[in-house]
């Protein structure tokens, strides 16, 4: 394929994989400038490619007009009009799979990812484990443009520029404190650091009352539980009074952002966004790592927990083994953050 092509890329979720193919389109269509890139995506995501060149975004409404087999014939029948000249499938799942099958019925080339996953369970095993480090994701959708003919060099990527809040919204900025975002929640417990331990940071990052904390989360129990943190002025809590683009934008101008191995800590990530990450029984060995910020990443102890990692997602682990990441100090992760800040 020559570099005017077109091409579609499939991802449908979720936040966090959505968000790591972010920085590898941004290497591909600076390197690639003619070509054009049309995402299929849940349109809640659009707001993550506003800033990417010739990349646009068609919505897959998978819940809605492109349920079951009819929606997805439907949704297939709209694309071709797109005259797309090859697919990438950065998901690998059943749905993208059916409309891989549909393309290649009418000769389109087809290329998937490979998601690694018999070594994903050898990283993860509890008996013959073998811990090394795997492909990042961000290398896998790398590989999948290498296989349509576009390799590209993830580490000169320019990263996604900083954004503005507008209106009322702009207030949120206003000072010359240093920004401190907090992600303090995970899907699964085994991902996340302990409530009562993660209002010790917050609390000695107030004591220092020279920054402002902004925490990050999602629904009404996510902000009930950190509305003890805030206070207005030195702890902000966002939770439910943003859209996703007002969130971005916030995410895109603060120093440092502090997460579990969770969605927000990509999404700060493609901004170029100093991010903390910290890992329970997950590890950044399965490739999940925020990009380019491998450096910032605080770890269960392996002495304690030889079996971590014990699963990908955070979602299955022995018995005892939920308590994994809370034997992360705080002390340790206010260090690590005042270290990025000073």
């Amino acid at each position: 394929m020559n570099a005017k092509s077109h091409i579609l890329v499939i991802r449908f979720s979720a936040m966090g994989d959505v968000a790591m193919t972010v920085p590898v389109l941004l290497a591909l269509t600076q390197q690639y400038p003619d070509l054009k890139v049309t995402v299929l995506t849940r349109s809640f995501f659009a707001p993550l490619f506003s800033q990417l060149p010739n990349v646009a975004i068609f919505e897959a409404d998978v819940k809605g007009a492109h349920k079951g087999i009819l929606g997805l014939w439907k949704l297939y029948k709209a694309l071709k009009k797109l005259r797309i000249e090859a697919v990438g499938d950065l998901h690998n799942v059943l749905r993208s799979n059916f409309l891989k099958l549909l393309f290649r019925l009418d000769q389109m080339p087809v290329y998937q990812i490979d998601k690694g996953r018999k070594e994903k369970r050898e990283l993860t095993a509890t008996r013959h484990k073998k811990f090394k480090q795997l492909k990042t994701t961000h290398e896998r959708y790398a590989t999948v443009f290498a296989q349509m003919g576009y390799p590209v060099v993830l580490d000169t990527t320019q990263l996604v520029q900083k954004q503005t809040l507008g209106g009322n919204r702009a207030k949120l900025l206003a000072g010359t404190q240093k920004l401190i975002g907090i992600a303090p929640f995970a899907a699964f417990e085994g991902k996340m650091y302990p409530l009562a331990q993660m209002a010790e940071v917050i609390e000695a990052l107030k004591g220092q009352k020279k920054y402002k904390i902004f925490l990050f989360g999602g629904g009404q129990h996510e902000r009930e539980q950190v509305a003890q943190f805030a206070d207005g002025k030195y702890c902000i809590n966002t939770i439910g009074q943003l859209s996703f683009a007002e969130e971005l934008a916030l995410i895109s101008n603060l120093d440092v952002m502090l997460a579990m191995d969770s969605g927000n800590a990509h999404l700060a990530a493609i901004y170029g966004i100093a991010t903390v990450t910290l890992w329970g029984v997950t590890h950044p060995y399965a490739g999940f790592a925020p990009f380019q910020q491998e450096k910032h990443t605080l770890l269960a102890d392996r002495e304690k927990y030889p079996l971590v990692p014990t699963s990908v997602y955070g979602n299955k682990f022995p018995e005892g083994y939920e308590k994994a990441i809370a034997g992360i100090p705080p002390a340790q992760i206010v260090g690590k953050i005042l270290s990025l800040l000073e």
